[in-house]
C-alpha cells in the first residue's frame, strides 16, 4: 500500500532545475531516472536512514521533498529492498505533487528559519570582517608611503 506521503533528499541544485522544468528526474545521488528506471523515495521512518547511508557528508546543499502520491502523474509501486520495501516513483515527479520542501542540514534534520538566518548572517559578518581588515591594511600601507 502506498502511503498517503513519500519523500525523497534532492540537492537543492537538482530542485532548482526541476522548479525550471516542471519535473524531477533525478533517481539518487548521482543517478538519473533514465539511468536507474525509477526515482528511489521513502516512507517518513526511513529518511534518516537513508540520509545516514547515501547522503552524509555529501557536501551539497539537501533539501527534503514531501509528495503526495495521489497528485502524482507517475505510477508509485512499494518494493521490497533487503528487508524492508520502499515506495519508488516509475516516472518524472511532477512539480505539483511535491507539497513541501525543506531544507535539510547536515546532519539530515529540518533547517529552521532561524538557522538559515543565522548562517547566512555569519557569512555576511565574516564578509564584512574582511573587508575591514582589507580598508585598514589599505589605509596603513598608504600612510607609509605618504
Amino acid at each position: 500500500m502506498v502511503p498517503e506521503r513519500i519523500f525523497h533528499i534532492a540537492t537543492a541544485a537538482d530542485w532548482r532545475a526541476a522548479l525550471e522544468t516542471g519535473t524531477y528526474t533525478t533517481s539518487t545521488v548521482g543517478r538519473t531516472l533514465a539511468q536507474e528506471g525509477f526515482i528511489h523515495a521513502s516512507r517518513r521512518d526511513q529518511v534518516q536512514g537513508v540520509f545516514d547511508r547515501y547522503y552524509r557528508g555529501l557536501g551539497e546543499d539537501l533539501v527534503l521533498l514531501t509528495i503526495d502520491p495521489a497528485r502524482l502523474e507517475s505510477e508509485v509501486r512499494v518494493e521490497p529492498v533487503g528487508d524492508d520495501t520502499y515506495p519508488h516513483v516509475h516516472g518524472p515527479i511532477n512539480r505539483s505533487a511535491v507539497v513541501d520542501v525543506t531544507p535539510l542540514n547536515r546532519k539530515g534534520g529540518a533547517e529552521t528559519l532561524m538557522s538559515l538566518w543565522m548562517k547566512g548572517m555569519a557569512v555576511r559578518m565574516g564578509a564584512a570582517v574582511l573587508v575591514m581588515l582589507l580598508v585598514a591594511a589599505v589605509v596603513l600601507a598608504a600612510q607609509r608611503l605618504a
